[in-house]
């Protein structure tokens, strides 16, 4: 086998329309490049451009995952001894490396799952802010020195990695979820075992080589490729097996469900990043034209496929008209396309066929719940196409952005996750039924109100349950150091980027050092202070 460091990238002999070449693609096994143990492979290929094909990928078995967890198990203990500054300048060097290669990788991106070259760029950059900053907690990996009840006797907490960490990403966000997770985890000193997604294998393969470039120790991060159903299965699998100490998801609430099931039956941490039915909700107030702004981005900015995207528009009465014919304008001028050959695209093409599969099934449901569609036909065609498509639509998979008014809470429309370019539109009576519609959902990621009301802004923000929220903002948005993540059906609690991550890849250790030479006895040899109560009658002074 191959070191990593030692091979360039093999490429396959292809007819790619675009002349670009087709990379044969390993996983990344303690260093070194691996084939699946039974040879069979999958192909990646370029949701815009089907006929492009990336790369051949391994499709791992379980011996393959089980080979990855036991080089991150030997790994374990020496990388855990690595003082966290220097951990720190590995992953601050992953920054660099991503800067330097940021307008590849971004075209690499764009090409690999359809999403706009300037939404890639902004998503490599979360990966390489993220890098920075955890670069220095290496130097803040802070515990405490705490006074002791008892005399002669110190007591400290440290932070300690929690093992073997199991990492199963998305890939609507493959660049910044991945470093999201693997960055924090390796900075507590942790070891990873990483199932790419299934639609973007050779980014995660870029992406793993700059690991190790950094100065990565073999073994750290391990790299397989293959299904959700297969390695991801696999890896879940090994909790049961004892041999992954942590599980950080993000997908499905359903999945997310199963992955928690397992972790508790065998008390293993889990991060658990999931779906949303994100509500956005306008107030007579509002800047209208800023609010079309915000919810026009929320609900087609990458196609939809966001955890984050819009779901329930919900919009006051009074303001209602207006802002839907101000809405409904932009929606019709949506110019769609390939972004690595069209300048100017709000959205590209969906992720993959499945996932065109899938939203179509989503707008079926709100068919059939008998919401009213303003506007979208589906998926897009020569025969069906609106007017502002760029090139030719048989090339991908594209999807018109699609307007449903007339939902309401009793439809299933209202509840469900519809995960591409959809809105479903909610009026409100006043302020306190926008709250209860936006609450009403089962889930509880993101939220927004636009509003220049002071006190509704404090109640919405008091008031919502979401695990994030925008004022005059969108749903969608994220920063490296501000925490992510959602409650209710959204995930159970734990928490992506900031410093808060932290606590997700550690657990604190209470270390007691006795100096007396004796046994002293905490609540029992403590010394008592005895209270002297003087005979002073205060009630004359006032």
């Amino acid at each position: 086998m191959t070191h990593v460091l030692e091979a360039g990238l093999e490429l396959i002999d292809n007819n790619n329309p675009n002349e670009l070449p087709k990379v044969r693609g390993y996983n990344i096994i303690n260093g070194k490049l691996t084939t699946s143990s039974d040879g069979a492979t999958f192909i990646s290929n370029n949701p815009a451009n089907l006929s492009d094909e990336l790369g051949e990928f391994p499709l791992s078995t379980r011996d393959d995952v089980h080979d990855a967890i036991a080089a991150a198990r030997s790994a374990l203990e020496g990388w855990a001894a690595t003082p966290a500054p220097t951990r720190g300048q590995i992953i601050g060097n992953m920054g660099r490396l991503l800067m330097e290669n940021k307008d590849d990788l971004v075209r690499l991106q764009a090409r690999e799952i359809g999403k706009t070259v300037k939404e890639c760029g902004g998503e490599i950059q979360e990966a390489i802010d993220t890098c920075l900053f955890f670069q220095s907690e290496g130097r803040r990996l802070y515990g405490q020195t705490v006074n002791s009840e008892l005399p002669d006797k110190e007591l400290f907490t440290y932070r300690r990695p929690l093992g073997v960490c199991g990492i199963i990403n998305a890939c609507n966000f493959p660049s910044a979820v991945p470093f999201w997770k693997m960055i924090p985890a390796i900075i507590c000193g942790n070891t990873c075992v990483w199932k790419s997604p299934q639609d973007s294998p050779l980014l995660s393969y870029a992406l793993a080589r700059v690991m190790h470039q950094a100065g990565l120790p073999d073994g750290v991060i391990n790299l397989v490729h293959g299904k959700g159903s297969g390695a991801g299965q696999y890896i879940v699998d090994a909790v049961d097996e004892g041999l992954i100490n942590k599980i950080s998801f993000t997908g499905s609430t359903e999945v997310g469900k199963a992955i928690g099931e397992v972790c508790g039956r065998n008390l293993v941490s889990c991060s658990l990043e999931l779906g949303g039915k994100n509500p956005l909700v306008v107030m007579p107030t509002a800047d209208i034209d800023n609010a079309v702004a915000g919810a026009y981005w929320g609900g087609f900015g990458t196609a939809g496929q966001r955890c984050t995207s819009l779901g329930n528009l919900i919009l006051h009465k009074d303001i209602y008209d207006e802002f839907m014919d101000k809405f409904m304008a932009k929606v019709k001028t949506t110019r769609i396309g390939d972004s690595l050959k069209h300048d100017d695209v709000l959205y590209g093409s969906m992720l993959s066929e499945k996932y065109a599969v899938d939203f179509l099934k989503g707008i079926d449901m709100v068919e059939a719940d008998g919401a009213t569609k303003l506007w979208g036909q589906g998926r897009i065609t020569s025969d069906n196409s609106p007017e502002n498509f760029q090139g030719t639509p048989e090339d991908g998979v594209f999807m018109w952005p699609h307007v449903y008014s007339g939902v309401t809470e009793d439809m299933k429309c209202f509840h469900e996750e519809v995960f591409g370019p959809a809105v479903t539109v909610v009026k409100a009576d006043d302020f306190d039924h926008a709250l209860h519609l936006a609450n009403a959902s089962p889930y509880g990621l993101s939220s927004a109100i636009y509003t220049n009301d002071r006190l509704e802004a404090y109640r919405f923000k008091t008031g919502i349950k979401a695990g994030m929220t925008g004022i005059n903002n969108s749903t969608t948005g994220a920063e490296a150091h501000l925490p992510f993540g959602g409650v209710k059906g959204s995930g159970n609690g734990t928490r992506e980027s900031g410093i808060w991550v932290i606590e997700a890849y550690s657990y604190w250790h209470a270390v007691n050092d006795e100096l007396s030479g004796k046994l002293q006895l905490a609540q029992m040899d403590v010394d008592e202070i005895e209270m002297v109560e003087a005979e002073v009658d205060f009630s004359i002074l006032s």
